[in-house]
């Protein structure tokens, strides 16, 4: 197959297929050929103001929940918008603008873009991600509760993400999206006037 028509078949796949999702569950993201993936959402703490000795019983903890459970895997994501493209974007304009007046507004425009990115300078997410492959259907909730009472055990605060939470995911990752209240399970959803 040559490159155009690599492309022309890539124009044809659906989103979920780009992204290699089958589907979206109630408890978890259906993929293509890498399982069934499972999201515990974890509460960070604030070490900022945690002793050392608490410190280090939070990494024990968590070192003990990855010897109890190796399958688990983790991401980070940035939970809120990143405007390092809007500040570089006003540092360009500053240099390039002649008009003092304007020059000062751009500049309190990047103050405002600092105060409000300090402000979500703790905006992360952490998520533990529990893979699912070929698990009978009457084992996954049992196993899923076990290690959500494991973590709390060890003094995480945990929920297991739900339906909306996983599109929320989705959005951030992929569109760095965090400012939609409700996430659509299909592009255009609603424009659809049902009875039309």
């Amino acid at each position: 197959m040559n490159g155009k028509e690599k492309k022309q078949l890539k124009q044809k796949l659906a989103t979920r297929q780009l992204i290699n999702t089958k589907a979206i569950t109630d408890h978890s993201l259906q993929t293509y050929g890498h399982g069934e993936l499972v999201y515990f959402l974890i509460k960070p703490s604030n070490i900022s103001v945690l002793s050392e000795a608490s410190i280090a019983a939070r990494i024990y903890a968590l070192m003990t929940v990855l010897k109890g459970i190796a399958e688990l895997e983790f991401l980070c994501l940035n939970s809120r918008e990143n405007f390092e493209d809007n500040k570089r974007f006003l540092r360009s304009r500053m240099e390039q603008e002649d008009n003092p007046s304007v020059r000062r507004l751009l500049e309190a425009d990047l103050i405002h873009l600092d105060r409000i990115q300090v402000q979500m300078a703790t905006a992360r997410e952490f998520l533990i991600i529990l893979r699912l492959r070929n698990e009978k259907e009457s084992e996954v909730f049992p196993y899923l509760n076990r290690i959500e009472k494991t973590l709390r055990e060890q003094g995480f605060s945990v929920k297991r993400a739900d339906k909306e939470d996983i599109k929320r995911l989705l959005a951030v990752y992929f569109e760095q999206n965090v400012t939609t209240e409700r996430f659509e399970d299909f592009d255009g959803e609603r424009w659809i006037v049902l009875g039309d």
